[in-house]
């Protein structure tokens, strides 16, 4: 399986933490660079926040035309019908991505995992996953996939892990409701999940961005 690329952008040199984030159906790693960019984490030290590119794939509910995503959307409903060969080969990528970052000397516990909507369903799936623990999971505009299989595939590792997840009352493409039975689920399996909601649509707002701010902080300050 080939590595994802992906960009990097380090905000002074020997970072001490690191932040990847996964962008969500159709877009690219380009997509959160300036909501990163808004960001002040200056009392972390320096950060690497890694923006990685899906792979381009047909997608089924976009008429089979190609784009980057981390897998396919086979129907309007989200659960019914799910995507699971491409969803764990996309988690496989990622857990790559976490190993490549304690390679260059990030402590797991100093790794964020972020993502907005696929990429958020990504994180989620990844993190709960991962053998090693994580500083945090940030789930934004997006849901939990496979959750049928969480409770037995889910690494003690990561038990204690915080969560943040945000979402739009107004989102048409991933209905609160979804994302809210999302953060039911989680907390049912003891985990601290800080939930924000706000008056936009499938998207990012400065408030968002502001709560998000100060939760990673709290993670890694």
């Amino acid at each position: 399986m080939n590595p994802l690329d992906a960009i990097e952008l380090e905000t002074a040199p020997n970072p001490t933490a690191t932040i990847i984030v996964l962008h969500g159906l159709g877009a690219d790693g380009n997509d959160f660079v300036p909501i990163c960019n808004e960001l002040q984490l200056d009392a972390v030290g320096p950060v690497r926040y890694v923006f990685p590119h899906a792979p381009e794939r047909a997608v089924t509910i976009n008429g089979g035309y190609r784009m980057r995503a981390w897998y396919d959307i086979l129907g309007a409903d989200l659960v019914r019908r799910e995507d699971e060969t491409g969803l764990r080969e996309s988690q496989q990528q990622i857990e790559a991505l976490i190993e490549r970052e304690v390679q260059r000397g990030i402590a797991p516990e100093r790794i964020v995992l972020m993502g907005f909507s696929q990429g958020c369903a990504m994180t989620l799936m990844t993190g709960l996953r991962h053998p090693q623990r994580l500083a945090g999971l940030v789930g934004l505009s997006g849901y939990l996939p496979l959750a049928d299989t969480t409770t037995a595939e889910r690494h003690a590792a990561n038990a204690a892990t915080p969560i943040f997840m945000a979402h739009g009352r107004m989102d048409p493409v991933v209905p609160v409701a979804r994302a809210a039975a999302s953060r039911d689920a989680l907390q049912a399996l003891g985990y601290a999940v800080e939930w924000h909601e706000y008056p936009m649509p499938h998207s990012v707002c400065a408030e968002e961005i502001e709560d998000l701010n100060r939760w990673l902080l709290a993670r890694l300050a």
